[in-house]
């Protein structure tokens, strides 16, 4: 995984002592890329922040903006939106994609966007608040699928000049590092109100033609294990191809409670985990009531905001993942109290980030998310005061009869 940074700062003339180190972060991460060339290239998720103690990013919002280090295309976006398609001529014929400009501008998505458009921290019209105020709500984040308009040997090189806009701001060059070739987990999801399980999405760690993917069949064993490289990871053959898949379950609803089953299943051959662990960003993660079979610690790295939590095993007890078999894996479940913006809804209820040991996993895209039955609070427990009505009702007409 391919991150770059970006720190924009107030200018000099603008300078406060009371918030010396106070800046806004661009992070741009390169989820998945491919190496053959193709156009569909890269899905990229980019974040803003806005590390400033009091400082607003306020109306009109941010307008990001930065300059392509070769021919790529924006084929979609989620999240936010290209202020000019440019000029896409290039692609006659097909289907256009959402922006070919050298030097895109992009803007947030309106608080009333259409939900299959939103991803998490986005659709809030470019404002951003500060830090200290408001702890949840100065991110904003967007998703694109980004290709190459003429493929070529020669990989695009890196971003620049970037801006977000905003007047007072000048944004340093990007720097990078890579954390990982590619993803190591994914995350596949269901729920209890909806028969649906929304797998880990296609590839989200290899494919099955890629020239380094080593899967073995369910039920192989013997010389196809042996012939198989120990220098790369040898996992289960599925449609995802990662060693390590985590199962978020949406398990029940009680009035004032409800419950989450999390499974992580260990798919490599040859490998265990150690002292393994699982970061979780979930709004309600602030109201946990218990936690079953894992130990489990808020990460409060921002002050007031505790949406991230920490899961780990317990020592001499399930610390150790072991590899794929009869007990490669574990798992826990989760009782959280129902806060005043709890819902299914819109897939609330469903994580908005996953890390196994420190890189995140693959999610599935909100659109696949399971859905609500039509008949809306048909999965709600009846409050006891109702049944009661009720019963008294069948008395009082059978004393009729």
């Amino acid at each position: 995984m391919l991150y770059l940074y970006v720190r924009c700062e107030i200018n000099g003339d603008a300078y406060d002592p009371l918030d010396p180190n106070g800046n806004i972060t661009i992070r741009w991460d390169v989820l998945q890329e491919n190496d053959d060339s193709s156009r569909d290239v890269r899905i990229i998720r980019i974040s803003i922040v806005n590390y400033q103690l009091f400082r607003q990013i306020e109306e009109p919002g941010w307008k990001l903006s930065w300059r392509w280090g070769g021919s790529e295309v924006i084929w979609n976006m989620f999240g936010a939106e290209a202020t000019e398609q440019g000029n896409c001529s290039f692609f006659r014929g097909k289907v256009a994609p959402h922006c070919c400009e050298k030097e895109p501008v992009i803007i947030d998505l309106l608080p009333a966007a259409p939900y299959s458009m939103q991803v998490a921290n986005c659709c809030r019209a470019g404002i951003l608040t500060s830090i200290t105020q408001h702890p949840n709500k100065y991110i904003s984040a967007f998703l694109m699928h980004v290709g190459i308009a003429e493929p070529s040997d020669t990989p695009p090189g890196m971003p620049t000049a970037f801006s977000i806009g905003v007047p007072g701001y000048t944004c340093g060059e990007a720097f990078q590092f890579r954390a990982s070739l590619a993803p190591k987990c994914c995350v596949s999801l269901s729920a209890f109100y909806n028969e649906t399980i929304v797998k880990c999405p296609m590839c989200s760690c290899a494919c099955h033609d890629q020239p380094k993917s080593q899967c073995v069949m369910a039920g192989a064993s013997g010389p196809t294990m042996l012939q198989l490289s120990r220098n790369e990871p040898v996992v289960q053959c599925t449609n995802h191809m990662c060693p390590i898949m985590v199962h978020w379950h949406i398990k029940q609803s009680y009035t004032h409670y409800w419950r989450v089953k999390v499974t992580v299943t260990n798919l490599n051959y040859i490998r265990n985990y150690s002292d393994w662990n699982l970061v979780v960003m979930h709004p309600n993660l602030r109201s946990v009531e218990q936690v079953f079979s894992f130990n489990y610690k808020p990460l409060n790295v921002y002050e007031n905001t505790n949406d991230s939590g920490v899961f780990y095993g317990i020592q001499n007890y399930n610390d150790r993942l072991l590899q794929l078999g009869k007990n490669g894996n574990v798992q826990t479940e989760i009782l959280m109290h129902k806060d005043r913006d709890f819902t299914f809804k819109e897939g609330w209820g469903f994580p908005r980030k996953i890390s196994f040991n420190g890189q995140d996993c693959v999610m599935p895209s909100p659109d696949d998310y399971p859905r609500l039955p039509n008949v809306a609070g048909s999965f709600q427990a009846q409050p006891p005061s109702m049944l009661l009505l009720l019963l008294l009702i069948n008395v009082f007409i059978h004393m009729l009869i």
